[in-house]
């Protein structure tokens, strides 16, 4: 991951992203980057229970998911997103391969993904 020029236009300013991530180094990383874009990071969440409750509750525009958290699938922080109407992205290493057949409409991230792609996936949740 690339991160942006602290110069450059911070052109998700205020977007408030949910970080669903159980690699620390990942979860991190990912956080730096969204915070010099602007962004309000919620998370990083690297638990399910952790990841269902903020899902639950807090204000989100947008949320990235690791597919797999410690050994669980997300598909229930997923589930409450799209009840809520709240849009996401899938990370994983597995690209499309692990999703549900009622995922495979939603933006997907392979691992190691191109930062210029989560942000141009990141625009639309506005």
């Amino acid at each position: 991951m690339m991160l942006p020029d602290p110069e450059g236009p911070r052109e998700l300013e205020g977007l408030r992203v949910l970080i669903v991530e159980d690699e620390p180094l990942i979860a991190s990383s990912l956080e730096d980057v969204l915070t010099d874009l602007g962004c309000v990071v919620l998370g990083p969440a690297l638990t399910m229970k952790d990841a269902i409750r903020l899902a639950r509750e807090a204000q989100i525009d947008g949320a990235s998911l690791d597919i797999n958290i410690a050994g669980e699938k997300v598909y229930a922080v997923a589930d409450i997103l799209m009840e809520r109407g709240i849009p996401f992205v899938f990370v994983t290493g597995y690209g499309k391969a692990g999703l549900r057949e009622s995922d495979l409409s939603r933006p997907v991230l392979q691992k190691p993904y191109s930062l210029h792609r989560f942000v141009e996936i990141a625009r639309r949740w506005r």
